[in-house]
């Protein structure tokens, strides 16, 4: 998922985690320009933390690093920590649900 900086040009260095295709993107250099309408601002993403989003899942922090990982959940790596999109956690948990008989 790329996001845009609003109307300005930026270059910046980022590592894909917890994506199916993470091997293949791998870290790589992004360039994002002018921003279109299907584009969200970073100002407007919310990052959580894994240890928040083990509370909103109510399951372990180590239960989410295995998701992220296993390219269930997707991050971002910064420095030595993981950052989950708030919106990449309630698609996880939509795609998830399971209906009982």
């Amino acid at each position: 998922m790329l996001y845009a900086l609003g109307a300005l040009d930026c270059r910046f260095a980022i590592q894909v985690v917890g994506h199916r295709d993470a091997g293949a993107i791998g870290s790589q250099e992004v360039w994002c320009g002018m921003s279109t309408s299907t584009d969200r601002s970073l100002s407007e993403v919310r990052f959580l933390t894994v240890a928040e989003v083990a509370a909103l899942m109510r399951v372990s922090k180590m239960t989410v690093y295995r998701l992220v990982h296993h390219g269930e959940l997707t991050a971002v790596r910064v420095g030595r920590s993981f950052r989950v999109p708030e919106q990449a956690v309630h698609d996880y948990l939509r795609d998830s649900y399971v209906e009982t008989a």
